[in-house]
């Protein structure tokens, strides 16, 4: 997550010119501004507000003020009828993603009570106090003109709904602000002939704000080397733990599987990662496969821990597991094993890191004598993805966009799955196996994804608009 709390501004918008003209507006609408502050503040976020801003002048002065407050994202609560011409300047100094705030008092206005007022300046002032819907297509008008991207959360202050959904761009802003912090390691090479895989990091970069660093699997061995047998003793207590190691799981294999973990732990360390995409043969230099064949216990316990990993240099799936982690949901790397069409699921998992913290049980220890299609023997997890909502996730790529985002909401169920020492779950969907396979595909992704727990495509839809990248959903 973030090195610091998420800084929000917020901006209510008025006119100056009712002020004098209805006594108690003012202060009621600086009141309600109030309300707003402090709902956001206690979604985590630090808000830095810039009070009632109700003329161009005021509009200017305070996106200068956003921009020396470092903020994050805008709010911008449209209080009553305020004028474009005091929003422009704002939002072109800003230049901060914006969420128009068209937040009424309640549900409804209380007819009979508004009627019964006999003062019509005062019925026209209670009014006012109505009239946040009122500016929002003048203000949407000039910023879409301006090319200044917003996004609207339309409802009540009252409405927990509404809160609902403002809490999510303030998860989603706390997401985007995590992947521009996040520090990519990137160890070894390409699968070869995967091309699918095949990626730009500038263009990952550019898109996340991610920054790529290039780490040698020299590095990682010889860090092995390093390690003390205490440390040793210690890590395969911590599997102990963390793992439900099976009978057959030599004390040399776990020993081995301990060293490199050790080791893992200060690569990560020493360059500051938050997430890593790996892939090495290790083949012809024998400290190197004794490395690459003994690191998928490791690699669970980071990827548990907030700083995912994915095997075959998946960098797009890196980024996506990152995502999911980011939302709280895990995000554990997967691809489709086969279909169950008597049961009409998915059979999706991998080889190499899964996520611990979102497996159903403890996730289990196997030795395997080869690893297919790779170099090396060892140690290897098989779990499952907790049973209930499940949300997938692949950055894809895109021509036009450098990326966009895949999402599907479906359920992990319990059933018969492959004990082959690799994680494996089942997955219903609400469009049915077939269908489900057809739509992902047709949007062409990579083969592996991200999977995490609870049903969070909502979130990640917010997430792309303030990337400003497309996002589709298949289910």
């Amino acid at each position: 997550m973030p090195t610091r709390a998420l800084r929000a501004g917020l901006c209510g918008i008025g006119l100056d010119a009712y002020w004098p003209q209805f006594s108690e507006l003012h202060e009621q609408l600086d009141g309600y501004l109030n309300q707003v502050q402090a709902r956001i503040q206690s979604l985590g976020a630090d808000v830095e507000s810039f009070g009632l801003v109700d003329t161009p002048e005021r509009g200017r002065d305070a996106g200068h003020a956003c921009r020396r407050a470092d903020v994050d994202l805008l709010f911008l609560y449209v209080t009553t009828y305020a004028l474009s011409g005091t929003v422009l300047p704002l939002v072109q100094r800003a230049r901060v993603p914006v969420i128009v705030l068209n937040l009424q008092p309640d549900a409804a206005i209380d007819y009979d009570a508004f009627n019964r007022l006999q003062n019509r300046t005062a019925m026209t002032g209670a009014w006012l106090a109505w009239c946040s819907a009122c500016p929002v297509p003048e203000i949407a008008n000039v910023m879409r003109r301006a090319r200044i991207p917003f996004h609207q959360v339309t409802g009540a202050l009252t409405d927990e709904g509404t809160w609902q959904e403002i809490e999510e761009w303030v998860a989603a802003a706390n997401v985007k602000k995590a992947l521009a912090e996040n520090r990519l390691g990137l160890m070894g090479h390409y699968y070869g002939g995967m091309l699918d895989v095949a990626t730009d990091i500038t263009q990952v970069s550019i898109t996340f704000g991610c920054h790529m660093e290039m780490l040698e699997a020299d590095e990682l061995s010889a860090l092995r080397e390093g390690c003390t047998d205490e440390e040793i003793e210690q890590r395969v207590r911590v599997f102990g733990e963390e793992f439900a190691i099976q009978p057959d799981c030599s004390a040399a294999e776990l020993a081995r599987a301990a060293r490199t973990s050790v080791a893992l732990d200060r690569l990560v360390a020493e360059h500051d990662l938050h997430s890593l995409a790996y892939y090495y043969r290790g083949t012809g230099v024998a400290a190197n496969e004794d490395t690459m064949s003994s690191i998928i216990l490791g690699t669970s316990l980071l990827t548990a821990r907030h700083v995912p990993v994915a095997g075959e240099y998946e960098v797009k799936n890196a980024v996506a597991m990152k995502i999911m982690d980011c939302f709280g949901a895990g995000g554990s790397f997967t691809e489709y094993y086969a279909l169950d069409l008597n049961d009409d699921t998915v059979l999706m998992g991998h080889d190499g890191p899964g996520h611990l913290a979102i497996a159903e049980g403890k996730t289990r220890v196997r030795p395997l004598d080869v690893y297919h299609g790779k170099a090396g023997r060892g140690l290897s997890v098989e779990m499952s993805v907790r049973h209930g909502p499940v949300t997938l996730l692949s950055v894809v790529d895109d021509r036009e966009h450098g990326f966009r985002l895949l999402v599907a909401e479906g359920t992990s169920e319990p059933g018969p799955t492959l004990a082959i020492g690799n994680t494996n779950s089942r997955y219903r969907f609400s469009i049915g196996a077939v269908r489900f396979v057809g739509r992902w595909n047709e949007q062409g992704p990579a083969h592996h994804c991200a999977v995490g727990v609870g049903h969070i495509a909502g979130r990640i839809a917010k997430l792309a608009r303030l990337l400003e990248i497309p996002v589709v959903k298949v289910c």
